[in-house]
Order: C-alpha cells, then structure tokens, then sequence
C-alpha cells in the first residue's frame, strides 16, 4: 500500500519526504499559487499524482470545466471521476458519463464506489468494472459502515464497517486480488493494518496524522477512537511559525501511521 497525507501549504515541500506520491485536490489549485506551482513541479519532477474531484471538501464534486482544465495542465496519473455523496445511482450516472470524455490517454480514471448498503456497494463495484473502470475507489465515511458493525464507538464501528465491506466483496469474488483499489480517507488511523492480506488495496490518502497532529492529539500505540474535526481547507494558510510548534506530534503520528499499519 502506498499512502498520501494530504498537508498546509508550508509542509507542501516537505511532503515528498514522507509521502509516497501526490494527492491533489483541484479546487485548491485555482485558490492557491504556491498550491498550483507545488504540482506543476512535481509533474515536471515525474512524482506521481492522484487528482480527486473535491467532493469531500465541497460537498459536491468541483466544477467539470475546470476539472478538465486541470486534467489537460496537470496531467495526473489518476483522476477520480466525480460522485455524489451516498448516492449510488447518480454516481454510476456520473461515471458512465465520464467513459466517454475524452482526456489524456496517459490519465487512469477511477470511479468511487457510492451506496447505502452493502447490496449497493456491490452493484456499484460491477457496474464500474462493467464500465470498464480498472481501478475503483471506496470512500471512508458511509453511514452504512457504521451501521454493519455494533460498536460503541462510532469512527472505530465506521472503519471496521468499510472493512467488512471490503472483505466480503473480496471473499464473494466480487473483487479479485488482481484488482486496483484506491482508499479515500479514514476514520481512525488502525483501519488499514486490516486490508494487509488483500493484495489489491494499491493506494490510500488520508490527512489523519497531519489533522490529528495539528489539534495536538498524540496517536497511541495502537491508534485512535475518534477522528479529528479539523479539515484541511481549515489549515491550509496555518504559518510555520504554529506548524513548527506541532511539528514533533505531526512527525510523530505520519510515523506511528506507517507502524500501526506495517506500511513501509
């Protein structure tokens, strides 16, 4: 599993350090120069990017127009098409149409799958592979997860519900261990030490330890319970002067990520 921690604008140019490839989100590059320069220097470097559509942070996916304007300056290696929050119809819809814009042929575009169960997760997934989509992603905070597992606590009953998901997708051949699967986001920082016999979980991105770090919460040993309530278009102006105050716990939790996790 490769993993990205999405960061503020001064820990941009320490990111690669600790990353292992690029997460980009697209409505930050027309709201931020240094944000937009970042990337052009890193497709110029040849780092490997993901470009989301924004959906998460805007509660809808970003403008089409600039989306492929962004696609065509960029060029990132992955692209995910725009969906709509839990809703799978309409993001089948969405990725159906996006099979046919045309953007450039080096561009993988992966489509997210989006549901209210279980039963519609797996219909998505098929429907997309059916579409012909070679690499699928799964958002963090369905509100079916948490309700499949009966745990107390709501971000871990959340994690372990996308891991249910998964497994049982995985398990009923729905996904093969040949797929492509892409993980947006996390609850609590644990969950993926979960996914570490499923070949296919290729990439995740999570801002967690960055987030975590910068409202001082310190992960344990084995993690977290709950997740933190900072955003990232909330920090991405934080100075370094209070970026160097945190830095010892941010440090400390992007490497307590990959050690709860096994990642290398």
């Amino acid at each position: 599993m490769r993993v990205s921690h999405e960061v503020p604008l001064n820990l941009l140019n320490a990111s690669p350090n600790f990353n292992h490839y690029d997460y980009c989100l697209p409505h930050l590059l027309d709201k931020y120069e240094s944000y937009k320069e970042y990337f052009l220097e890193a497709r110029k470097q040849g780092r490997y990017i993901i470009m989301d559509n924004s959906l998460h942070e805007l509660g809808e996916a970003y403008n089409t127009e600039r989306l492929l304007h962004w696609i065509e300056v960029l060029k990132p290696d992955e692209f995910i098409v725009p969906d709509v929050w839990e809703d799978m119809e309409s993001s089948i819809n969405n990725a159906t149409e996006w099979t046919q814009i045309k953007i450039h042929k080096d561009v993988l575009k992966v489509a997210v799958v989006q549901a209210k169960s279980i039963e519609e997760a797996t219909e998505c997934y098929l429907k997309y592979r059916a579409l012909g989509y070679r690499k699928i992603a799964f958002s963090y905070g369905a509100k079916y997860y948490a309700e499949l597992i009966p745990h107390p606590t709501r971000a871990i009953a959340t994690a372990l519900g996308r891991v249910h998901v998964i497994s049982t997708l995985y398990n009923n051949d729905v996904i093969s261990k040949h797929d492509r699967v892409h993980l947006l986001g996390c609850a609590v920082p644990q969950e993926f030490i979960y996914y570490k016999d499923m070949p296919f979980i290729e990439t995740i991105d999570t801002s967690n330890p960055i987030m975590s770090g910068i409202e001082k919460t310190k992960y344990n040993v084995w993690g977290l319970d709950e997740k933190p309530k900072t955003r990232i278009d909330d920090v991405m102006e934080m100075s370094t002067e209070d970026l160097n105050r945190k830095w010892v716990t941010i440090y400390n939790n992007i490497m307590d990520f990959k050690l709860i996790n096994n990642i290398k």
